[in-house]
């Protein structure tokens, strides 16, 4: 029964995630660029989804007479992509083992720097996996209203179903899965702004409308207009994505990154200024339940398979944009394990040599994310840029220092551009801090030094056990004091499984002790007499306990025992224990073995071991 369970969990485990990968298989996991720019730029792409239509929805929340800035917020969004462009292809150059501005931070900027950089890169690819995946629902309620009662669980069901396993499965496979969606969206996008455009141009109505040029310069304006950059500059999520991700490329990896980041800001700075335009064009206004992209796919083909097409494909590279998170954040949460500030074991690769769990930390936390905020995007992307330019202003500060250490031909321009994308992105961080606190943004700024006191607990924590389990080398090879075993029983009957304990004990050659807790008299002289009638050669001691707890009184015994003795002995409980046939078989049984096991682990110094059992029917 219990091989036949195995077996089907392995061949459901092998049909699910694939075959074991040798470790010799690393090098085939690598991606060449054609592959690499969908996987790592899906985030950034996907975003003028709903990048241009936030800097629409925060200028008309405050009048009619805001629509006319929109095109100077967007040239700004543009300009600032290009400042982060050309920083990012320094840091992937100067840090080929991948980790982006973490990894800066620590080599240029020290401790605390680096740990701001890693809460705010955690939290941004939380944030990007939760705003995607809504995103995309977002997309196919459009097309689809009658889907909206189940909104939150098409996420779900993307997130676990689809994304994690996937993911799962390893880069390549993920690559293969997500390549092609990727591509068809970009065509998608791309021939609906040709066509939007070309009917703009060639069309009887004006090109701009006079609607969606007014504007009137108010008092709080200003305010308006930065919230607005601020809600654009979503846009440049997953910007820094191939810088922490360099180590997934084909050799060179360095210069694979560089032109994969230049080809990815070049698209998205197309089809951001497009998609712009043809809102503008169409004076395309928030309306509940139907997206700015939806909209315009409507006017410009109608509702024929080209729109759906369009929606479509949306809805697929948003879901997919959460694998940009998928590639980005579990190398950097190995990078945090090896340097102990994460537990270690998000540092291991998986059968699939994929960060398995690092995948499944991502994926819970997104999944919190989506029910807290039930899938809400414009919510989600309240919280969402203010870590990503954290994250960017580190390391374009960390830049800085690290060309001027570097000092090699052409230092002073590269610490230039670096510097000032480092201007540009600290005065972002200001804003949104500004313009987004009320609205979530105080959540993400009281998150990251929450984030850094837990980094610092586990670093001290793995510091204070390497300490404590590093080898005494100046005591090894002096005389070892004498030292004994005592064997602790703590039996609840006399039968076969008390046996079968006992004979072991006898074994390791040990000062042997059974313990019966009697919490009635009459059990109690039960026990004493079976146990005369089978005279094992070992003492049972009795210990009565009239408020008949069992685990109490027996920690007392033990610590009695610890306390007389050489603080140098050691102790060993041997807990007597059966195994049932089947696992529902279990619940039937009380469990003071399993309690005891883990009190003594969690709060003694002492040896826990189980001596099973098995029982055949």
């Amino acid at each position: 029964m219990g091989e036949e369970t195995s077996v089907v969990q392995r061949s459901l485990k092998r049909l699910l995630f694939g075959r074991p990968l040798h470790n010799r298989e690393l090098s085939h996991e690598k991606l060449p660029n054609w592959k690499a720019l969908p996987i790592f730029s899906s985030d950034a792409l996907s975003s003028i989804a709903y990048g241009p239509e936030q800097v629409i929805l925060a200028l008309t929340a405050a009048s009619a007479l805001t629509y006319g800035f929109v095109p100077y917020v967007s040239i700004g969004i543009l300009l600032l992509l290009a400042v982060v462009t050309l920083s990012y292809v320094q840091v992937a150059r100067a840090n080929p083992g991948g980790g982006g501005s973490y990894s800066v931070a620590k080599g240029n900027l020290g401790e605390i720097p680096a740990l701001i950089a890693a809460g705010s890169l955690i939290a941004d690819y939380c944030l990007t996996v939760a705003v995607s995946i809504s995103s995309g629902t977002d997309a196919l309620v459009s097309a689809f209203p009658q889907l909206n009662p189940i909104r939150l669980g098409i996420d779900l069901f993307v997130l676990f179903g689809i994304l994690m396993i996937i993911n799962l499965r390893g880069v390549r496979e993920s690559a293969n899965a997500f390549v092609y969606p990727t591509y068809a969206f970009i065509f998608g996008i791309a021939a609906l702004i040709v066509t939007g455009v070309y009917h703009a141009v060639t069309g009887t109505h004006p090109v701009l409308p006079p609607e969606s040029l007014g504007k009137q310069w108010t008092a709080g304006m200003l305010f308006v207009l930065l919230r607005a950059f601020s809600n654009g500059c979503s846009s440049m999520t997953g910007i820094e994505a191939i810088s922490n991700g360099v180590p997934n490329f084909r050799e060179p990896e360095a210069e694979n990154a560089r032109v994969t980041t230049y080809a990815m800001s070049l698209i998205l700075g197309i089809m951001f200024a497009g998609i712009s335009f043809l809102m503008m064009h169409f004076h395309i206004l928030p309306m509940e339940n139907v997206t700015g992209l939806s909209q315009i796919a409507e006017l410009t083909v109608g509702r024929s398979w080209a729109y759906y097409y369009i929606q479509f494909t949306t809805m697929i590279i948003l879901y997919l944009a959460a694998n940009t998170a998928y590639n980005g954040l579990p190398p950097l949460l190995s990078l945090l394990a090896i340097d102990g500030y994460m537990p270690r074991y998000l540092s291991a690769r998986g059968d699939r040599l994929a960060f398995t769990n690092g995948i499944i930390f991502l994926t819970l936390a997104a999944a919190v994310l989506i029910v807290l905020y039930h899938g809400n995007t414009e919510h989600l992307i309240s919280l969402y840029a203010i870590g990503v330019f954290l994250s960017f202003t580190i390391a374009q500060s960390g830049m800085v220092i690290h060309w001027q250490k570097d000092r090699s031909s052409g230092w002073r321009s590269r610490a230039a551009i670096n510097g000032i994308g480092a201007f540009i992105t600290g005065i972002v961080v200001i804003v949104i801090a500004v313009s987004k606190f009320i609205h979530g943004a105080w959540i993400i700024l009281v998150f990251i030094p929450a984030a850094i006191y837990v980094f610092k607990k586990i670093k001290n924590h793995y510091l204070a056990v390497s300490d404590q389990l590093g080898m005494e080398w100046v005591k090894i090879g002096k005389p070892e004091p004498e030292r004994k075993h005592i064997v602790i029983v703590p039996i609840a009957g006399v039968n076969r499984v008390v046996q079968n304990t006992i004979e072991y004990a006898k074994i390791l050659k040990a000062e042997v002790h059974a313990v019966y807790i009697g919490t009635d008299a009459a059990q109690t002289e039960k026990v004493l007499e079976r146990w005369e009638r089978w005279k094992p050669g070992v003492e049972l001691r009795t210990i009565e306990s009239p408020y008949r707890t069992i685990i109490t009184p027996l920690v007392r015994y033990i610590d009695r025992i610890k306390h007389k003795g050489n603080p140098q002995d050691f102790i060993t409980i041997l807990i007597p224990e059966f195994e049932t046939k089947a696992w529902w078989h279990r619940v039937l049984h009380n469990q003071t073995g399993w309690m005891l096991r883990t009190v003594l682990l969690l709060y003694r110094d002492v040896v826990v071991s189980t001596v099973p059992f098995k029982l055949i029917k």
